[in-house]
């Protein structure tokens, strides 16, 4: 038995606070929503090797934001993508601790740790 991909991974936030992670992960980093019965919301993400992953945003009662646990994210061009989050306010963390890996860390609107890394 071996894993052969990874389909989904889920940020929990709290209660009330979709629309600014429908305009976070929705509008700024471009991701198009899906809905689903088991997430708040669901922003899905194609890829090149085993296809289609997403990343499901749960509503977490007593929710505490992850500030060490994080999805990284392949972006085309996260010079732009850095510009874009700088533009609207959000921290911009660049992180040079792995040769030859471009990325940067910042927070979703309730505060869990996300890194666009270059694709």
């Amino acid at each position: 038995m071996t894993v052969v991909g990874l389909h989904h991974v889920q940020v929990a936030c709290p209660a009330g606070s979709e629309d600014a992670l429908r305009g976070f992960y929705g509008g700024l980093l471009g991701l198009p929503e899906r809905r689903s019965r088991r997430s708040s919301l669901r922003a899905a993400a194609s890829g090149s090797g085993s296809g289609r992953r997403s990343l499901h945003l749960g509503v977490e009662p007593g929710f505490v934001p992850a500030r060490k646990a994080h999805p990284a994210l392949l972006v085309d061009d996260v010079d732009a993508l850095a510009a874009a989050v700088e533009a609207a306010g959000l921290p911009v963390r660049w992180d040079d601790q792995v040769p030859g890996v471009r990325r940067f860390h910042t927070d979703d609107p309730v505060g869990n740790r996300i890194e666009p890394q270059q694709g």
